[in-house]
């Protein structure tokens, strides 16, 4: 399937927008994809010593609004959940 195809640009300040917002496209990926890299692999093993790493990813995301605050929230709140649960040991 062919890529989405914007149309050309008329004046130059939305060339100069169409170049920043590709740029930031990109940044904002980044940072979406480290978070929920770093979700995964906590939810996998959880431990107490990864979840401020974890929360902090989940807060710089949210932070540029690439999740909503209460998704943030939501998040971390079942996180720290996984620490909190206690593995019963038979004897």
């Amino acid at each position: 399937m062919a890529d989405k195809i914007s149309p050309m640009p008329i004046t130059s300040s939305a060339t100069k927008k169409l170049r920043v917002d590709k740029r930031k496209t990109l940044i904002n990926k980044k940072v979406k994809t480290q978070a929920l890299k770093a979700i995964k692999q906590f939810r996998v093993k959880p431990e107490e010593k990864k979840l401020a790493e974890v929360f902090s990813s989940i807060d710089r995301a949210a932070k540029r609004k690439i999740f909503h605050a209460k998704k943030a929230d939501r998040l971390k709140s079942r996180l720290s959940k996984l620490v909190a649960k206690k593995p019963v040991v038979k004897k």
